[in-house]
């Protein structure tokens, strides 16, 4: 890996890391009960789109054990992984479909998420009575997943600008 490629990867850690920080300081009145806005998945959709998928992985994968060690615990860990690395998966496998632009691609991230964590829930308290709470949490990926694209869509926009 490139000093240079190192450089950006360790920036866009300290980012995601920061906008995961901020986001739980933030005293948010959320509709939903434990819906969060993922803003650290600005990030996440920016390297998938600029740097590839093993780089996009990489991240994730570091920011959520970075954040739960910091700021949760292990059940925070568990599940964050759970949805964070199938929200990736399915953003992968959407983006090389080519069906979707960036803004698709991070619905189906959010979606994803949610999906994870319940299927989480589920094995962790051996009971499917979490499924109920899923609809909800679906429509909540929707909405925090377009405002995400939307965001990271942008800047994926102004980082290639810079690089050409």
């Amino acid at each position: 890996m490139s000093v240079k490629k190192m450089t950006n990867f360790g920036l866009l850690t300290a980012l995601a890391f920061i906008l995961s920080y901020v986001e739980s300081v933030l005293p948010l009145q959320l509709p939903v009960p434990g819906m969060k806005l993922g803003l650290a998945n600005i990030v996440v959709v920016t390297a998938l789109y600029c740097w590839g998928e093993k780089e996009a992985l990489a991240l994730s994968a570091i920011r959520i054990l970075l954040v739960s060690l910091t700021f949760g615990n292990m059940a925070a860990m568990m599940y964050s992984l759970a949805g964070g690395m199938l929200s990736l998966i399915m953003m992968i496998l959407i983006k090389k479909t080519g069906w979707l632009d960036e803004i698709g691609v991070s619905i189906t991230g959010g979606i994803f998420h949610n999906v994870g964590q319940i299927l989480m829930a589920m094995a962790i308290l051996e009971t499917e009575q979490v499924l109920y709470y899923l609809p909800v949490l679906i429509i909540s990926g929707v909405v925090t997943g377009a405002l995400i694209g939307i965001a990271g869509g942008e800047l994926i926009k102004r980082i290639k600008k810079w690089t050409v």
